[in-house]
């Protein structure tokens, strides 16, 4: 597939900078994706939407603090006169993936400069990074350790930044560390939020049970590969990022249960399609006589036009990128044209886009 053919026009003034005063205000387009005829509704009317019969399923991943902005360690002075001069640059640590206890492997900033065995400094000096193995594009292996009666864990939580979009153009504030941050938000370590869970609130949440829906959770830790643009002219020569994910025995032996009786499965967010075919694929491999099997993972699975999905049949989800690898999710999931023209409409129909945006309900 041409990555052209997922391109769209979207007027920068459509991409939500700040979240809603509440989050049910926000708009759904309702898309029919045998049909391809779509609707505008509103969020609080989501629970009505459902038929009373289905399987909702949450990530239930948490975002964490994984911007860090520090100085690096002056270089260890020969002289009195080095020691007066020797400076610690300024530098930028996002926290991408946790590899061991206290160590991260992170994008650091200046990359190049960084080299193995620098320290670098967070806060007054609460916190210090060894940097301990070096990858590409910036990629560094980073050994935390606390200078106080603070975990290093306690420290991360407390200086580092939300880890906004890079088109959200403003610095992170107070009330985003609440806002980009789902409310069944539990574990995890995810560096981007689930977006599509971002409309829920305890409120509808009881009101979709009410109405009879089973609702479950699992977790993908989104990384930093959620934001890495597709370089390549064709889609499927695109390397896709792998993403931590853990579905728990009780949620498989629900989601097992309900396709075993017809029932329909609704992913809340591509992070959970993601991991539920994943699971699926990984179940056949196996021989599996389950639709997914149970267990933490890794996906690696690429969803591109053509896609046979095994497990969701509906979908709830924000609105993605021009030519990236979630709009081609979506697109396998209900049709380039037919998504296509529902994303002109939301343009027209001046809906807000990405992250802290409206969002699609694909049935």
């Amino acid at each position: 597939m041409w990555l052209k053919e997922l391109d769209y026009n979207l007027p920068a003034d459509r991409i939500a900078q700040q979240p809603l005063p509440r989050r049910e205000d926000s708009r759904v387009l309702e898309l029919d994706r045998t049909t391809g005829v779509f609707r505008d509704r509103s969020f609080v009317e989501f629970p009505s939407l459902l038929r009373g019969d289905e399987l909702l399923v949450l990530n239930h991943a948490r975002v964490i603090p994984a911007r860090l902005l520090g100085r690096r360690a002056p270089a260890i002075a020969k002289s009195r006169e080095e020691a007066r001069v020797a400076q610690g640059g300024s530098v930028e640590a996002f926290l991408s993936r946790h590899v061991g206890s206290d160590t991260w492997e992170a994008l650091v900033r200046p990359g190049k400069r960084i080299r193995n065995g620098e320290r670098l400094i967070f806060g007054s000096g609460q916190l210090q990074g060894e940097v301990v193995a070096s990858g590409d594009a910036g990629l560094r292996t980073i050994r935390f350790r606390s200078n106080d009666a603070r975990s290093v864990a306690e420290h991360l939580e407390r200086l580092g930044h939300v880890p906004l979009p890079p088109y959200i153009r403003r610095e992170d504030d107070a009330e985003d560390r609440t806002r980009y941050q789902t409310v069944f938000a539990k574990v995890g370590a995810a560096v981007a939020a689930p977006t599509a869970g971002l409309h829920f609130t305890e409120e509808i949440l009881e009101a979709i049970r009410q109405r009879g829906t089973e609702i479950c959770e699992l977790r993908l830790d989104v990384g930093l590969g959620t934001f890495q643009p597709v370089h390549t002219e064709h889609l499927e020569d695109h390397a896709i990022h792998a993403e931590a994910y853990e579905i728990s025995s009780q949620a498989a032996e629900q989601i097992n249960a309900a396709k075993s009786v017809g029932r329909r499965i609704i992913a809340v967010g591509t992070t959970v399609v993601r991991a539920l075919e994943d699971s699926a694929l990984r179940a056949e491999q196996v021989a599996l006589d389950a639709t997914v099997m149970g267990g933490a993972a890794e996906a690696r699975i690429f969803i591109t036009p053509g896609f046979h999905f095994r497990v969701a049949d509906a979908l709830l989800t924000n609105f993605h990128l021009p030519r990236s690898t979630l709009l081609a999710l979506v697109c396998a999931f209900a049709g380039r044209e037919k998504i296509l023209a529902a994303y002109n409409h939301a343009v027209a129909a001046n809906y807000r886009f990405y992250s802290y945006g409206d969002c699609m309900w694909i049935r």
